[in-house]
């Protein structure tokens, strides 16, 4: 893995461990030799995290629409710090640059681009890993909907186990190392998006 993509606030929470989880992650990250590609902003989780994979010499890429940009939001101390006109370029962008995709705590943003990964994961649109690091507990509400979506048979097992879980994120990008794409039928192929 060369890129992992990295969704997360652009606040840093009601709690410490976030933001000690954003620096843990960028640490990891760096410490691997894996570059971090992300939404841009030097604000909240996302500036965190940024701001740690830099300071342990990793490579990070931000990819920003240009009217966030003019807000002064964005992180001006970046390897490399692209700027889209729109929301879907910044996310298509993110999606090509990127190997794999964490989630970290966030609000809906962060869950819009996770949801997005994953369904393009479920479509075959990707063979990509997708997960969560799960900070005390903060996805423990939507891994219970994932399975509620199973049981209500909304959601097939096989897609559900796609999400890669854990709080350690050395463990975490292990686990994305062996991971391997989930093979249950399509309905479209992938050329046909």
């Amino acid at each position: 893995m060369r890129h992992i993509c990295v969704f997360c606030g652009s606040s840093t929470g009601a709690r410490p461990s976030y933001a000690d989880a954003a620096r843990g992650l960028g640490q990891t990250l760096a410490a691997s030799g894996i570059g971090l590609v992300y939404g841009g902003a030097h604000v909240g989780l996302m500036g965190l995290l940024a701001d740690s994979v830099m300071k342990g010499g990793g490579s990070v890429i931000g990819v920003i629409p240009r009217a966030l940009e003019e807000r002064e939001i964005a992180h001006t101390g970046l390897t490399e710090l692209r700027v889209v006109e729109t929301m879907h370029e910044r996310k298509a962008a993110m999606a090509d640059l990127a190997d794999g995709f964490i989630a970290l705590p966030g609000g809906m943003g962060t869950m819009e681009e996770l949801f997005e990964v994953l369904t393009w994961a479920q479509l075959g649109m990707h063979r990509k890993p997708c997960g969560l690091l799960d900070v005390d507990g903060y996805f423990g509400s939507l891994l219970a909907f994932l399975d509620h979506m199973v049981g209500e048979r909304f959601l097939l097992q096989g897609y559900r186990d796609m999400v890669q879980v854990d709080s350690d994120p050395a463990r975490l990008l292990a686990a994305f190392e062996a991971y391997q794409p989930v093979a249950l039928p399509k309905w479209i192929d992938p050329d046909e998006t």
